[in-house]
Formats: structure tokens, sequence, C-alpha cells
């Protein structure tokens, strides 16, 4: 299977568009045009990692953080990044990364923690503005159900759990075909008034360009009408951490011993416990410290993520449960989720998860 066949299919998912503007998700190594038997899925990509492709015959490693992070100037292998680059290139092993494209959307990292923890009603903790637009299109009367069909199937008309939404006006349309046209109705050099529908859909940012390529496909008119408006409404499924609640409330001792055994963690740094049950439950995977405010805003008992620094404790301000399950004890299971993903979607190409642990960090 070609590597930009399987990227394409990845990105689909999570597109690239939706990484933070820091990150450096994508193809890192490597030619998208290359034929590849299998991959080797991690969350970070190791000298060890590779040297794992190699023997297993892996032309593909998939990681959830990316190896190149930064620039580099040289490729003289003098630290761990140019090493595991160089180790790379010599076996002829594609990088791939998919990252916090990953972690902003609802079926992404933080989608597959609290299915982990078992949560219900999931939301997206802090929504991402910008991602939506509003699709005018001026289409005769007859033909509007094929054009709204058309934009239904390329992604337009979700709003939160309802899909095919629009809202649709009768109208008269005026237009004057000139010499070089081919109107589909009227005549050359004539005005022409047609009955049409003005049919309004809500774009994800996403997917622009295939429900208006899918549009105009869709529409009679020779020179189709439409207009696209930027939103100012937050994307319900896009952005950054994840609420949900527990079926049943719990003491925090017992779901913060829950939660140790479901990561399999040695420690949970923690806030002191306040006496309160826990019913909703904030998230985010990684480094998630800047979200701690959304979780208390949004009503949160406790707020899980990983790299809580010392004084950011403090920010829980006795509102919440803050714990520290860790950067990689957080994400750990997305390396399943890639691996479940493409198996949906290639079901006789191997993906296997990497036997190694890459966590740098030990507890004595």
């Amino acid at each position: 299977m070609r590597i930009k066949d399987i990227t394409a299919a990845l990105e689909a998912w999570a597109p690239r568009s939706l990484q933070e503007d820091y990150d450096n998700s994508g193809l890192q190594v490597g030619d998208p045009e290359s034929e590849v038997d299998s991959a080797l899925v991690c969350l970070d990509c190791t000298e060890a990692v590779v040297e794992e492709a190699a023997r297993l015959g892996c032309g593909l490693i998939i990681s959830h953080h990316p190896v190149i992070f930064r620039g580099l100037k040289s490729l003289s292998g003098k630290g761990y990044v140019e090493r595991t680059i160089l180790a790379a290139i010599k076996h002829g092993i594609a990088l791939y990364a998919i990252h916090t494209n990953l972690d902003n959307v609802i079926s992404g990292v933080n989608g597959e923690i609290a299915a982990r923890l078992g949560l219900k009603n999931l939301r997206v903790l802090d929504p991402k503005h910008g991602q939506l637009r509003k699709l005018f299109v001026f289409v005769p009367k007859d033909q509007a159900e094929a054009v709204r069909t058309a934009m239904f199937q390329a992604g337009a008309g979700h709003i939160g759990n309802y899909d095919e939404c629009s809202f649709n006006g009768e109208g008269h349309g005026t237009f004057r075909a000139g010499e070089n046209t081919d109107p589909h109705l009227g005549q050359k050099g004539r005005r022409h008034t047609e009955p049409e529908m003005r049919v309004e859909v809500v774009v994800p940012l996403t997917a622009e360009g295939a429900v208006v390529s899918a549009l105009i496909t869709a529409h009679p008119y020779e020179e189709v009408a439409y207009d696209l408006v930027p939103l100012a409404n937050a994307h319900p499924g896009i952005g950054s951490g994840m609420l949900g609640e527990l079926d049943e409330p719990l003491e925090e001792s017992e779901f913060l011993a829950q939660v140790k055994k479901t990561f399999g963690l040695k420690v949970i740094r923690h806030t002191r416990l306040l006496g309160r049950s826990v019913r909703k439950v904030a998230l985010c995977g990684g480094s998630g410290a800047f979200l701690i405010n959304k979780a208390k805003a949004a009503g949160a008992d406790v707020y899980l993520t990983g790299d809580i620094k010392y004084h950011e404790f403090f920010d829980a301000d006795s509102k919440l449960l803050l714990a520290d399950i860790g950067h990689f004890g957080s994400e750990q299971f997305t390396m399943d989720l890639i691996q479940r993903r493409l198996g949906e979607l290639f079901p006789t190409f191997a993906v296997r998860l990497t036997e190694n642990v890459t966590d740098p960090i030990y507890h004595f």
C-alpha cells in the first residue's frame, strides 16, 4: 500500500489543518509514493522503535509525537532526534506523526481516554472558533434536493448530534446569459427570471473544498451563485480537552483508584481530596494545565491531565480535584486508537504496536 493512501486516510480523520501552530504533524521522513507492507505505531519514535520496525519489516512508523518538532540545522547524529532520523533513512523507513490534530478531534486522543474511563455525554471542553462556514447557494427548485443531498454527503449540514440540517427559502433569481455561455435556462442576451431556492448549510472548514466541489458538480447552472461566510460559532466537535460524566458517582479515592488501575499507573499526583463525589470528569491527554480554568468553569469535579507544574496545582483552588496522570500515562492508548482506526479502514494491512515503552520517566 502506498504511504500517501495511509496518511490521506489518517488526515481525513484528523486533518493536518487542525494541528496547533507550534506543531509539526505529517510525513517527516520518506516518499509518499513508496509502497509499504506494514506499519508500526508508537507514541514516541526513538532509535529503538526504528530498529524494531526494521526487524519486523515495517516500512512506516506512525507516531503520536513528532520526532522532528523544531528546525534541524544538521544531521550529524549528535542527539537522539538526529540519530533516530538517520536510522530511519538507513533502513528506508518512513516516519509520520499525527499529533495535535488528533488531540483536537472528538474521536481522537481525548475521546479514547474518555472511553477507557466509561464516560458518557461527551463534549469538547474548549471548542475551537473559526472552524465553521455558512454556505448559501441559489438553485432552481426542481434541483434543490439533489444539490442539498450532494452537500450533505460531502460533509455539510452537521449541527451537534444532528445531520442533514439546512434552511430553505423560496424566491426569484434573475440573470442574463452572455454571448459566450451555454445557459441551462433562459436565452442568450435576454434577462431570465427563475423560481429558485436559497439553501443554507453549515460547513466545517475541513470539508469546505469537498462541499463546494460537490455543490458545483450537482448544480445545473453553468455559473453557480454561492456565498461562503465565516461563522463566529465554535465547532462542538473540534477543540482541546473533553468533558463527560460517569454513570454513577464515585468517591474521590475510588475514582483515583479506578484511574490508576485502568491506566496502569504507579503513582498519581493530585491536589488534596475535597470530600466530594466525582460525577463530571474533565480531561486532556498530554500537557493540559492550560485547561484547568476551563475545567473549573465547566463545573467538573475532577480534571485529569499530565505535566502539571508545582504552582499550577494551586490553580485548582479547592474548586475541583486536580490529578496528574503523566504525559505518557494519559496518551498511551493513542497507539491502540490509531491501530484500531487503520484496521477498520484497511483490514488487510498489517498495523503493529511497538513493544518498546517510550516513557522516559521512571519512579523509584
